[in-house]
């Protein structure tokens, strides 16, 4: 039943309940410590006293020689000088009758006489009064009896008594205002986490723009605040080119399939019979069908770059050959434009990590793009460097360009500067999203610098591979 209450509560109350019944227990062994500690230090006083007591009664009649009744009644004026309060001293002969007794509130009735061949030491209880016993015999000549001093100890048992609930009171005091302090401590140190549980909340009633406001602090706590809001700007950012994707997509995808409708209504309605309609339709139809099968292949290619790497491990490669056997391919399939190519700066024992066809593909990207906007005749450069720590690969048209203000949105999806005329040459605006994930991917940076109406430059860069790493042939 505890353990399910328990179990109920939030946190804050969790670490304070747990926090105070820690600091009863260690209250409670420490006060119980310190209390036997000064309880055993007192009676070992208490002790001392009567035991110093003792040793002067004896010294003193053992100088009493020969020692007898009389001189032991004489003596009461020391034996008044010596005793104390709530003490009695007590003179007895050999057969235990008391000669002479001394007492400061202190009753004769509590203790009975008794002598002793050996001194002792007892503790005792008179109903509720805790007493000292101390008999010691006295043997001086031919005197044989015993001196008994008894102590009440009552302002002993007064004064533990009060330690005991000064310490009680003062225990019950700390844990209280030790509870107090940790639930405010508690509840100080839980804010962060409060906050990341109401942005949680928000975010499942408003949207993933809702935030966990943070107070500047550095520590654990806060630290995961910042990792949730950076978390959840990502996946709003993800959530958005999501969205954009899908509508990009569907908007790619049903213009040709729009087209493709149309021709085939028109066919059907009036087009059977006719030579130049159906010719017409067909040819509109297939290119249709051309492009929608390029946007299917290429949507495709963009799956395949953003999950290929879990399958496939990264080779070793020195890039220049297959650098030049990719733009020799190339250049065979468009040879209305001039290609310069100049890759060997790279060097025979210049090596990078990367996945073959994904650095084949990339650079296909890059020329099909350069020949795409480029008009027939124009020079289109391809060159290659190893600089201090990376590789640079850069591919430079003479092309129509790209606004300024259209450079920032040219590796998003489905995007393309003159939307008319790319459609008219076939592109879909995903071929520089393919390349800059996979070009990532392997660890690279992609970028393009580029002047309206004069050309554009897409420059790639790739870490180095030294041959110390390598375990094996390089492709």
């Amino acid at each position: 039943m505890v353990r399910q209450w328990v179990a109920g509560l939030t946190i804050k109350w969790k670490m304070v309940l747990w926090s105070s019944f820690m600091l009863i227990v260690l209250f409670t062994a420490y006060n119980f410590a310190q209390y036997a500690a000064v309880n055993q230090w007192m009676v070992k006083q208490e002790k001392a006293s009567i035991q110093k007591t003792m040793t002067q009664l004896v010294d003193y009649f053992q100088e009493k020689i020969p020692l007898n009744d009389t001189k032991i009644k004489s003596s009461a004026n020391f034996l008044e000088k010596l005793n104390e309060h709530n003490q009695l001293i007590r003179i007895l002969d050999e057969h235990g009758i008391p000669i002479i007794t001394i007492t400061d509130q202190m009753p004769e009735s509590y203790v009975t006489p008794q002598t002793v061949d050996r001194e002792m030491l007892l503790s005792l209880w008179h109903y509720e009064d805790h007493l000292l016993v101390m008999r010691s015999p006295l043997i001086s000549g031919d005197f044989r009896g015993t001196i008994e001093i008894v102590n009440n100890l009552e302002t002993f048992d007064q004064f533990t008594a009060m330690i005991f609930w000064v310490m009680i009171l003062a225990g019950c005091g700390s844990v209280l205002l030790s509870a107090l302090g940790g639930y405010l401590l508690v509840k100080q140190f839980l804010k962060p986490v409060q906050s990341l549980a109401d942005a949680i909340r928000n975010v499942k009633q408003k949207g993933l723009h809702e935030r966990v406001e943070q107070h500047g602090d550095k520590d654990e706590l806060s630290r995961l605040a910042a990792l949730f809001n950076d978390l959840m700007s990502e996946l709003e950012t993800s959530f958005k080119q999501q969205k954009q994707f899908v509508e990009d997509a569907s908007h790619e995808l049903r213009t040709p399939i729009s087209i493709i409708k149309g021709h085939l209504s028109l066919l059907d309605r009036w087009g059977k019979s006719d030579p130049q309609i159906l010719d017409k339709s067909l040819t509109a139809s297939l290119q249709e069908l051309n492009r929608l099968e390029g946007i299917v292949q290429e949507l495709l290619a963009l799956s395949r770059s953003e999950n290929e790497l879990l399958a496939e491990e990264i080779t070793l490669l020195k890039p220049e050959r297959l650098l030049e056997r990719t733009v020799r391919r190339f250049t065979v399939l468009h040879p209305k434009m001039q290609f310069q190519v100049d890759l060997s700066s790279i060097g025979e024992d210049t090596m990078i990590r990367m996945i073959p066809h994904h650095l084949e593909q990339v650079l296909l990207i890059l020329l099909d793009n350069a020949v795409k906007y480029s008009k027939e005749g124009t020079t289109i450069a391809i060159s290659g460097r190893r600089q201090t720590d990376a590789l640079i690969v850069e591919v430079h048209d003479q092309g129509i360009g790209i606004p300024p203000e259209d450079l920032p949105h040219v590796f998003d999806r489905f995007y393309r500067v003159d939307k008319a005329r790319s459609r008219e040459q076939g592109g879909t605006g995903l071929g520089l999203a393919i390349a800059k994930r996979l070009v990532e991917d392997n660890g690279g940076v992609i970028s393009i610098a580029s002047v309206w109406q004069q050309g554009t430059k897409v420059s790639l860069s790739f870490p180095l591979t030294s041959f110390k790493d390598l375990k094996f042939d390089p492709v």
